[in-house]
């Protein structure tokens, strides 16, 4: 039952109030004046409930105090204490109502003597944050859709097992690439820093996961050294951090691009599982199939309009044959029109032209006769000719000196070619050139004797 403060006692002598309200009102003043405080001492009477709970005793040399951590906040503790171990723990202060015991509520718990370690990782992240190695803007986003993921830790380690198992079930097609190293003890830190360092060199992955289990702040520094946060702050590879439980921090989750509470958790933010994929793409393809039927529908419906305007096809060839009919009779008529007029013209034409034509069948059988007396005349005139030209042929032949020659007559010619027509040209010893009808000789002349003639 819920109360206000300051209690509500009554002020009267006679009157009094229940135990549990004395108990109740103790315990909202120690809640009130004692905030989360850090308390050291040993564990005594250690004991996990069924419940998850852890209940303890927390003393020192002069004192004691009963604790309870709940599971709630038992369940990230990095360590499971132990009969005599020093620790400290962060708690609030208050009241068992039922027995009315003072104890303390523990929220975390830490082993004893980290707190130098502590003031060490708040001096390294005041001095990251100011270089701005956590701002926001400059961390690199995860990809959506992966094929090869490097995972850095050690090839012993729970983390493996657990990311590996994740990312197996999740998403089977992803291929892995271990960068083994150690991830606690002296030099891990350089040795985590040449793996991210190796495998940004590589090339071979589209992200890389920093990982390993739970356990104290000493068992985690390696995450928390400088060397290996400025690795993964110049990393050109997105880098996903998963260190410990969800309640514990380092500077390597600080300066990463995505820090995970957990190996098992960094897996599953780095690979979208393949059923959500499928389960994405099939609800993609029933918002498509939506739209695709919206669209149907609508193109359908505008279809349907459509064909309320369009003409029946048969009506629109029937109208249009009826233009082309229209259409080829005008044709006809802007065609055949000069057509006609010409025709008759012709006609008007070859009555002239035979009115004035001469007859031809008379013409012809005129030629024809003329012809033939034209053939008759140059026969005749041919036979007088070839009559003429015989008889002058005769009358060469008589004159023809081989003639003369035929009937023993020969030809004397002198040495020059003159011809003998007296013996006073002839000399003794003279050659002269004989020809008779048949062939040509020489004769020399041995003597000349001249005689009258005779007639």
């Amino acid at each position: 039952m819920a109360s206000t403060f300051p209690p509500q006692i009554p002020q009267k002598s006679e009157s009094v109030i229940p135990v549990s309200a004395l108990n109740q009102a103790v315990a909202q003043l120690l809640e009130r004046n004692f905030p989360l405080t850090w308390v050291s001492g040993e564990i005594s009477n250690f004991t996990r409930a069924a419940s998850g709970h852890w209940y303890f005793t927390l003393k020192d040399s002069a004192a004691q105090v009963r604790a309870v951590m709940f599971r709630g906040r038992a369940q990230y503790a990095s360590f499971t204490p132990r009969e005599g171990d020093k620790v400290e723990v962060r708690a609030l202060v208050g009241l068992y109502a039922p027995r009315g015991d003072y104890q303390i509520n523990v929220e975390a718990i830490r082993r004893a003597g980290v707190g130098n370690l502590y003031e060490a990782f708040l001096q390294l992240k005041a001095k990251l944050a100011a270089e701005g190695l956590f701002d926001q803007e400059r961390k690199k986003p995860i990809p959506s859709f992966v094929r090869r993921i490097g995972i850095i830790t050690s090839p012993n380690a729970a983390a493996l097992r657990d990311v590996i198992t994740a990312l197996q079930r999740r998403a089977p097609h992803i291929e892995l690439i271990i960068y083994p190293c150690p991830v606690q003890g002296e030099g891990a830190a350089a040795k985590i820093a040449q793996m991210v360092a190796q495998a940004d060199a590589d090339n071979r992955c589209e992200l890389l996961i920093v990982c390993r289990g739970g356990g104290s702040i000493e068992d985690l520094w390696a995450f928390n050294e400088e060397i290996l946060a400025r690795t993964i702050a110049h990393c050109e590879l997105p880098i996903i951090s998963g260190v410990g439980h969800e309640t514990d921090f380092t500077i390597a989750d600080f300066v990463a691009d995505l820090r995970a509470p957990t190996p098992t958790a960094a897996a599953e933010m780095a690979a979208t599982p393949r059923t959500d994929w499928i389960a994405n793409l099939n609800q993609w393809q029933n918002v498509m199939q939506r739209q695709m039927r919206r669209q149907l529908d609508s193109q359908a419906q505008n279809l349907d309009w459509l064909s309320h305007r369009l003409q029946s096809p048969s009506s629109a060839l029937t109208s249009k044959r009826q233009q082309i009919n229209q259409c080829a009779q005008s044709l006809r008529f802007a065609v055949l029109r000069p057509l006609q007029a010409a025709q008759n013209r012709l006609l008007q034409l070859e009555t002239r032209l035979t009115q004035k034509r001469p007859n031809i069948q008379d013409r012809q059988r005129q030629l024809e006769y003329k012809q033939m007396q034209l053939r008759t005349g140059m026969r005749h005139r041919l036979q007088l000719h070839q009559a003429s030209l015989a008889s002058l042929q005769d009358k060469l032949d008589m004159l023809n000196p081989q003639r003369t020659l035929e009937r023993g007559y020969v030809i004397l010619q002198q040495a020059d070619g003159q011809f003998i027509r007296s013996v006073e040209q002839i000399d003794t010893g003279d050659v002269l050139h004989l020809r008779t009808a048949q062939d040509v000789g020489e004769l020399k002349i041995a003597t000349v004797k001249k005689q009258k003639s005779v007639d």
